[in-house]
Formats: C-alpha cells, sequence, structure tokens
C-alpha cells in the first residue's frame, strides 16, 4: 500500500506558548474566487518563510563548495551547522566529514518548493482550508503521524490502524513539516531529481512551470497515484491567476 505522507513525532513538538492563529473561516465564503484569494493569502507568508530558510540554508551548502574547492579548511562552527542539516534532512555525515558527495546529496535535498505547488496542495488536501483537520489540527497536507495521541484519530480509520493526523499548533508549523517532508522523504525522491534537472537547465522557467513539473514526483503522495498528479497540476493551471 502506498505511503501518503509520515510524520516524525518530534516534528509536532512545538512550543506551547505558540500565540493562537487568526484562521479565516473559509467556510463561511460564498464566492469561490473570494474564498480561494482568502486561502491563499493566508497560506502564502508561511511558504515564503520556508523557501527563505531553504535558500539560507542552501546558501551555507554553497560556501562549502567553495572551500572544498579551494582546500580551505572547515571551521568547527561549520562542522556544527553541517551536522545539523545532516540531520535535518537524514543525510548523515560519514566519518569522511564533510566531503564533496555529501555536499551534492544535500544540495539536492535542500532546494525550494515553488509556492504554486504548495498552494495547490494545501487546497486540495484541506478541501480550501474547510476540512475537519484544517479547522481542528491546522493540518493542510494530509500529514500523519504515528505516536497515540499526537494528532486527530480519522473517523474512518480502518480496524487495527494507529495513524492519527498530525495536529499543528499553526499554518507555519504545518508548512514546515511538508517541507521536511517532501525535500527529505524517500517518496519523494523524483520530486528532488526533477527539480535539481530544472535547476541545472539554462531554460528559464516561471514558479507555474517549474510547480507543473514538479508534481510529476508527488505520484506516491496519493493512494490515488497519476490521478492525483493530474488533478493538482490542473489545479495549478485554473488558478493561475493567483500565481500571477
Amino acid at each position: 500500500m502506498i505511503k501518503k505522507i509520515l510524520i516524525l513525532s518530534a516534528v509536532l513538538m512545538m512550543s506551547a506558548c505558540t500565540p493562537k492563529e487568526n484562521v479565516p473561516d473559509f467556510k463561511a465564503f460564498t464566492d469561490v474566487k473570494e474564498k480561494k484569494a482568502a486561502f491563499f493569502n493566508f497560506m502564502y507568508p508561511a511558504v515564503i518563510t520556508e523557501n527563505t530558510r531553504v535558500k539560507e540554508e542552501r546558501t551555507f551548502l554553497e560556501s562549502l563548495v567553495m572551500k572544498l574547492d579551494n582546500d580551505a579548511d572547515i571551521s568547527t562552527k561549520e562542522l556544527e551547522q553541517a551536522t545539523k542539516l545532516s540531520n535535518l534532512y537524514k543525510e548523515k555525515l560519514t566519518d569522511a566529514g564533510i566531503t564533496s558527495g555529501w555536499v551534492n546529496a544535500m544540495l539536492v535535498k535542500v532546494d525550494y518548493i515553488p509556492a504554486p505547488l504548495v498552494l495547490s496542495q494545501g487546497a486540495n488536501e484541506s478541501a480550501w482550508g474547510t476540512s475537519r483537520f484544517a479547522r481542528e489540527a491546522n493540518n493542510y497536507f494530509g500529514q500523519w503521524c504515528y505516536t497515540k495521541g499526537c494528532g486527530v484519530v480519522p473517523s474512518k480509520r480502518n480496524e487495527g490502524a494507529v495513524h492519527e493526523v498530525a495536529k499543528f499548533n499553526s499554518s507555519q508549523d504545518a508548512v514546515h513539516a511538508y517541507f521536511r517532508n517532501v525535500n527529505r522523504n524517500n517518496a519523494y525522491a523524483d520530486l528532488r531529481i526533477i527539480r535539481a534537472k530544472l535547476h541545472s537547465s539554462p531554460e528559464a522557467l516561471t514558479p507555474e512551470q517549474e510547480a507543473n513539473a514538479l508534481a510529476h514526483g508527488l505520484i506516491r503522495y496519493s493512494e490515488r497515484g497519476e490521478a492525483y498528479v493530474e488533478e493538482i497540476q490542473a489545479m495549478i493551471r485554473h488558478n493561475s491567476q493567483y500565481w500571477r
């Protein structure tokens, strides 16, 4: 059975002091365009924050490439930061330390995800923010967890199943977990390969075009497989006015 999306329980250990988020009542919208605009405007800042974080991490890794190319020493502080990132992205450093092979593998994982893709998946998985899990658990991407009490128990969970729908303190936490999942889970290795090839190509693509291409790497995100991919691509196309 194809895995949907998995989250370590550690991802859910957020501060209890997080302020309550002001979430729009998406169910109250009667105009479809207004609902879409409200949802995208609500989620977009979190996507920007995550892509900014990823850009900073990537800049650091690229600085290591320069050092390795010039046989420069890696400082203790840089090694500590590299170790932290290796744990975050599940790309362990070996006894050889920071090598070109490790940095190159990390650069495939540590990269941005175009907003049209993130927002389209969020809209799809949360029914434009109206689903039970979006409203009760700030879960906009259908993410699961496996520790009892870590989230919300699905009403139609199969007998013997132990997963719950992960609960987050905010949309930012949900988007952060989504980025970690897509950028390090083996199920989405194809997406990362597609992204790396796009970024090594001289052809400049719009975020919408990139999102459409990367969607092919999400075939294991849902049990629906190719039908899910096509649905996400259709959402990217049909909502093009918002990406501009």
